[in-house]
């Protein structure tokens, strides 16, 4: 008779034991698109390995736990070590995101990563958040950010004038499209395809995989790449989840975060070309290219007012300079 209970007494005290010697990291996340969904994933084998096992993630996908916003209010009180966000959404937590959603901010695909990559313009940014309850340890590529509707083709500037567009719940994405003529909606992500399918809104704004893996596709006719913003995914960790962690093990984490950046920059081109496949041939969308120009010009006062924020200015300044010589 005693056997047995000294067997459970065993487990029981291996059971207490364990959490001090070995750590799991709760991770959650939003729905998202192939190659960022296996560049987390890839982050999780990184930890792994780097830390012997001692150090594992475990994964709520695709909105188990909430939207994007509440995600990272439950990083912020802790009660969740870490989750992937628009960079954009940050704004509304730390201001100095606010600069990710300026349109027109970076002049392409390499001057968005020459930018991402400089630890002077990108360090002070993931820290400026730590007191307020969680810390950036990486980003990912989003994408170009272009308008798409559900029924009437925008071939410029004039034809957005009147139309409701689904927005990132950033105050600058507001801004920029209440500039560009037409009414700004913030909303969750998981409420655009209702809303463009009954028809509260006409459209949104997003890269081509809204159309792809959101089925986007299925309520929408055209896409018109604009290309105004391209706004970084953030990882973010909880401040008290970073505090806890031993050195090495911090160590392993940061180090892992860049190196699934990476993994990511590598898989993305292929991965958004075969989106813009399926979005022509499953989905019958209509690609457009207007003038971009014509956007540029009506939003650039933008950048006058940004000057009275010199934080988020001096920011804009950093990145402006690191452009590549055209």
């Amino acid at each position: 008779m005693n056997k047995p209970l000294s067997t459970l007494a065993f487990l029981a005290a291996t059971i207490a034991v364990t959490p001090a010697m070995a750590e799991t990291l709760r991770f959650a996340y939003a729905s998202n698109a192939t190659p960022t969904v296996e560049a987390m994933q890839k982050f999780g084998e990184l930890v792994s390995e780097k830390t012997g096992g001692e150090v594992t993630v475990t994964y709520f996908p695709d909105g188990q736990l909430g939207g994007e916003r509440e995600l990272v209010e439950m990083v912020q009180a802790g009660s969740l070590d870490m989750t992937k966000v628009s960079g954009g959404l940050l704004e509304s937590f730390t201001p100095v995101y606010g600069v990710f959603p300026m349109p027109y901010l970076f002049d392409n695909e390499e001057h968005f990563y020459a930018a991402m990559d400089n630890a002077d313009i990108m360090g002070p940014i993931y820290e400026a958040s730590r007191d307020t309850g969680f810390v950036g340890l990486t980003y990912y590529n989003s994408g170009a950010r272009s308008f798409y509707t559900a029924n009437k083709p925008i071939n410029g500037v004039a034809d957005l004038k009147g139309l409701k567009f689904r927005v990132l719940q950033s105050p600058t994405s507001i801004k920029m499209v209440e500039m560009l003529g037409a009414t700004p909606v913030a909303m969750s992500q998981a409420e655009v395809y209702t809303s463009l399918q009954q028809g509260v809104l006409d459209g949104a704004e997003n890269n081509e995989f809204a159309l792809t893996i959101a089925r986007h596709g299925e309520v929408s006719k055209y896409m018109s790449y604009d290309m105004h913003t391209r706004i970084p995914d953030i990882m973010l960790i909880s401040s008290a989840t970073l505090d806890r962690l031993s050195d090495e093990h911090r160590t392993a984490v940061m180090e892992a975060a860049k190196e699934s950046t990476e993994f990511h920059k590598a898989a993305w081109g292929a991965s958004i070309d075969a989106a813009k496949k399926e979005c022509e041939e499953q989905f019958g969308i209509e690609f457009l290219y207007p003038d971009v120009s014509e956007f540029q010009a009506a939003v650039a006062p933008m950048y006058d007012e940004l000057k009275a924020e010199p934080e988020k200015y001096a920011v804009f300044e950093a990145i402006r300079a690191v452009a590549p010589a055209k």
